[in-house]
Order: structure tokens, then sequence, then C-alpha cells
């Protein structure tokens, strides 16, 4: 199960970097949140995914999953959310006020 998401971890950084090297901001923004995705993935792979119990008081399992993984994945989640709409955010009043969405335009616009 591990190789299979390694597979789909590689996928999704290949996506996400196809995507940043783009000229237009929504790509852009829209690549940074599939890296984000990505990196979720990892964390919840490297954490080990077995089968056991939850790691609660009073439980005699044999196994139990260790919550330090899941832990950070919910972090991970919520800062992809607040940086994806801060990012939307930004290219929309950049789109608003200067009418433009290429970077390199954005860029051409700063020297005049």
């Amino acid at each position: 199960m591990e190789t299979y998401m390694s597979i789909v971890i590689g996928i999704l950084f290949t996506v996400g970097t196809y995507l940043i090297l783009s000229k237009t901001l929504l790509r852009i923004i829209l690549g940074t949140s599939i890296i984000g995705h990505g990196v979720n993935l990892l964390i919840l792979t490297m954490g080990g995914l077995k089968k056991g119990g939850a790691p609660l008081l009073g439980f005699n399992e044999l196994s139990l999953n260790d919550p330090l993984p899941q832990a950070l994945l919910l972090t991970a989640i919520v800062i992809n959310f607040a940086t994806t709409a801060l990012f939307l955010v930004l290219s929309y009043r950049a789109y608003k006020v200067l009418g433009k969405d290429d970077v390199e335009q954005l860029k051409d616009h700063d020297d005049e």
C-alpha cells in the first residue's frame, strides 16, 4: 500500500510543480494547493499505514495507531486552506486592479 501511495504522491508533486511553472496566477495557486495535498499524503504515509485501534485508555488492543501524524495532517489541512484562500484573494484583487492574470505582464507592469 505504501508503494501505491508513494506513486500518487509523486504524481501530485509532478502536477503541482508543472502548474507552478506556468504563467497564470490561478494555475500557480492550484499548483501550490496540489503540492499541499501531496504533503498531506506524505505525512500520512510516513506515519505508517497500519490497522489498529484508537489510542484510548482502557482499551486493550494489540496494535494502536499513532495519533501524531493525524494531528499534523489536520494542522497541514488548515494551513493549506488558509494559504490557498489568501492567494486567491490576492490574485483576484490584482486582477481587478490591473486587469491582468499573466505573471510576465504583471512583472512588466511594475516597471512602468
